[in-house]
Formats: C-alpha cells, sequence, structure tokens
C-alpha cells in the first residue's frame, strides 16, 4: 500500500473489525498490528506494509479520529525508539517475530544496558564482560548505570565486551537480556526531582543465550550506532504541534498571568519561542529525511537543540513565576515508568531539564559528533583507538 486512500480504506476496514468502542485495548492494539498498521514502514508480517514512513500520520489521523487507544509510547519510548529499529535491521526473523508484537502494543517494557560507571561519555570503554559458555551461551558479569525503566523493564538491549584483547571499539558484542534471569538486580537513583526513574544494574552470572545474540560476536560497535542514533532522533526530533514541549506551559503562564510581565523576560520568551519553532521544524525535517533512509548523525544536532532548550526555557518560566516558582509538589520517593515535562509544575520542569544534557548523549560528546560528522572538522586526537581494551589504563 502505497497511497494515502489504500491506507485510509485499511484503516477503516480494522475499526469495522474492531471497533474502539466495544474491543479491548489489547486485543485491539494487538489487531492493529497484525494488519501492518502499527508502522507502516516496517515489512508485513512485523507490524508494517512496507509503505513509506510518511504515510504514518495517515493512519494515526484516523486512528485518533475514531477514538482508538494508542500504545502509551512515552511508556515504552525504548523498545519503540532505540530496540525495535535494532532488532529490524540486525535480528533474525525468529527475534523479529519474537519480540517486535509485543513490544509495539507495551506488553513488554524495555530498557538500555550501555552506560558504565567508568564508561559513559566513553562507552566503548565498558567492561561488563560477555564469555562464552556451553557453545551456545554467554555468561555476563559488571555494573550499568543511568537506566531508565529498568525497574519496569522485561527485556533490555545490552552491549558487553566479549574480547578484551582487542580495541575497544572492536570487541564488543550486542544482546537482549532477559531482566528477569536470575543475576539481574535493579537499584533505584534517586534525581534531584525525588523520583528514581534511573536506575542501576547489576549483573552477577546472567546466562544469555546465543539466540538472543544481535548481528555478529564482535561487532556490537556498529549494531550499538543504530540504536544511539535513533535515540537521538527519539529524544530530540519528537513530533509536536507548535507551542508543545517546554514552550508551551510558559507561554500560556505568559498569557494568563499579565501581570508577571516585564519588558526583559517578555524579549527573552520570544527568543526562546522562536528558536522553540524553528528546532519543532527542523525535527520535522527530519522525521522527513528518515523516510528515506536510516537516522544519521544529524539527530545529534535536534538532541543538543533539545537539552540546551528545554533548560533555558525552564529556567525563564520559574523565574516568570518568582516565588511561586520555587514550589515543589511532592518529594516523596517515587519510580515512575514515563517522564512527563508537561503535566507537571514549574518546579519539577527546571530540575528534570538539568539531566537532557547527559541522557541519549552528552551534550559535550554531540558537539564531538556535529563537528566531526556532520560539519566535517578535524578529528579530535584520539591515541587509543588501537590499542587493545585490557591494555587501556584505567
Amino acid at each position: 500500500m502505497t497511497e494515502a486512500a489504500e491506507l485510509r480504506r485499511h484503516t477503516q476496514d480494522l475499526l469495522a473489525a474492531q471497533p474502539p468502542a466495544t474491543t479491548g485495548r489489547l486485543d485491539f492494539l494487538r489487531a492493529r498490528f497484525d494488519a501492518g498498521l502499527a508502522w507502516v514502514h516496517y515489512p508485513e508480517g512485523l507490524g508494517g506494509l512496507g509503505a513509506p514512513r510518511s504515510l504514518q500520520a495517515v493512519v494515526d489521523a484516523e486512528l485518533e479520529a475514531a477514538g482508538a487507544p494508542d500504545n502509551d509510547p512515552r511508556r515504552i519510548g525504548i523498545g519503540l525508539g532505540m530496540a525495535a529499529p535494532t532488532i529490524l535491521q540486525f535480528g533474525t526473523e525468529e527475534q523479529q517475530r519474537r519480540f517486535l508484537r509485543p513490544l509495539w502494543t507495551g506488553e513488554e517494557v524495555w530498557c538500555q544496558l550501555f552506560s558504565e560507571p567508568g564508561a559513559g561519555s566513553d562507552l566503548a570503554a565498558l567492561g561488563t564482560r560477555a564469555v562464552r559458555v556451553d557453545g551456545d551461551g554467554w555468561v555476563v558479569d559488571g555494573q550499568k548505570v543511568w537506566t531508565s525503566s529498568a525497574h519496569a523493564a522485561r527485556w533490555a538491549i545490552l552491549i558487553a565486551r566479549t574480547d578484551p584483547d582487542a580495541p575497544k571499539h572492536r570487541g564488543i558484542t550486542y544482546f537482549v537480556c532477559d531482566m528477569t534471569d536470575p543475576g539481574v538486580e535493579v537499584r533505584p537513583l534517586r534525581q534531584i526531582t525525588g523520583e528514581a526513574e534511573f536506575n542501576e544494574v547489576f549483573l552477577t552470572g546472567v546466562r544469555i543465550p546465543d539466540s538472543h545474540r544481535l548481528g555478529e560476536v564482535g561487532d556490537g560497535w556498529r549494531v550499538a550506532q543504530t540504536t544511539l542514533n535513533n535515540e537521538r532522533v527519539a529524544i530530540g526530533g519528537m513530533r509536536l504541534p507548535r507551542e508543545g514541549g517546554m514552550i508551551g506551559p510558559v507561554a500560556r503562564t505568559w498569557r494568563e498571568r499579565p501581570e508577571l510581565r516585564t519588558h526583559d523576560l517578555h524579549q527573552r520568551l520570544l527568543e526562546l519561542w522562536v528558536e522553540a519553532e524553528v528546532a519543532r521544524l527542523t525535527g520535522e525535517r527530519l522525521r522527513q529525511q528518515l523516510a528515506v533512509g536510516q537516522p544519521g548523525p544529524e539527530g545529534a544536532g535536534t538532541k543538543l537543540s533539545f537539552a540546551r532548550l528545554n533548560q533555558q526555557i525552564s529556567g525563564l518560566e520559574v523565574e516568570l513565576l518568582g516565588a511561586e516558582g520555587l514550589l515543589y509538589d511532592d518529594w516523596t520517593m517515587r519510580r515512575p515508568e514515563l517522564v512527563d515535562f508537561t503535566g507537571r509544575e514549574a518546579g519539577y520542569r527546571y530540575l528534570r531539564s538539568k539531566g537532557n544534557s547527559i541522557e541519549g548523549g552528552t551534550s559535550e560528546v554531540l558537539l564531538n559528533i556535529v563537528a566531526e560528522r556532520v560539519l566535517g572538522l578535524p578529528a579530535e586526537p584520539r591515541t587509543d583507538k588501537d590499542v587493545a581494551w585490557k591494555d587501556l589504563a584505567r
């Protein structure tokens, strides 16, 4: 199906067969996936129809107008934005059929076991080890950190070192890890907001079958680049309406609370409103580019802009509200399954946005990516690229 009219008819057929008003939410989502209307650009049988990515908006509009349930994408963002495209590109047919359907319907939540205490910005220096045993399995030992939703996840995408004698980028292998297996321990990391959406994960003798390996042994860094490129687009290039995201609440406060206005705040709000709109349109352009290929390093630019704007806008909002902006609703320790930037008060937005320049790749690392891979500037000198990982100073 390559025409919008065909997709509309197909969507109406789904709605007729599974009326949202009388069909259970999960039953409807499963039927939508099986009809190829989950992500239309995926292959048939894997939730798609092999149609252009741009036609997903046609399907979404028809379903929204009919009051159909969605799959709560904010709750399963790591699965949708990072795990799924990696499984599609590198997974076997068996892996694709096992993981993609419950991932998309939200029956199985995913997390990402990449960063480590000693390998955050320099991810390729990771030290979690995977040792092959019994010919068809692996035993994994190590520690991961800053793992969003690990406390709610059934599955994790995991990179581990399988060859310490190879240089750091070459001795890594990519796995799917069952978070319910023995040896997986999840501990909360309480944040400045009082919540613990992040976690640290300890892996002790965790057995992973070789059938849960994605890509070739030792090729995990290349596989991980697919995940990371998609992660930056998922974070920084999400589809928003005008005044969507962080700029919406502060613009609304400005209109509704004229007594708070000053000339200086007005000028700053105008500048940030324009920058937010430019970022929104840039994200739309990036998604159009995705319609004809895989995400590239350009996603690093949108992620950079997302972090900077969120921090500046939330800071302006706190200033606009004055003493009221310093209030905070609840410091209770909670373990949320999603981040709700616009559903909380200004104090939460201000504090939570501090993490935007760290999560999904630090701003410093993303600046290097933009400089080297987008602008073509000379690469930063690196003396460790051809040194065996075991010989690196730590």
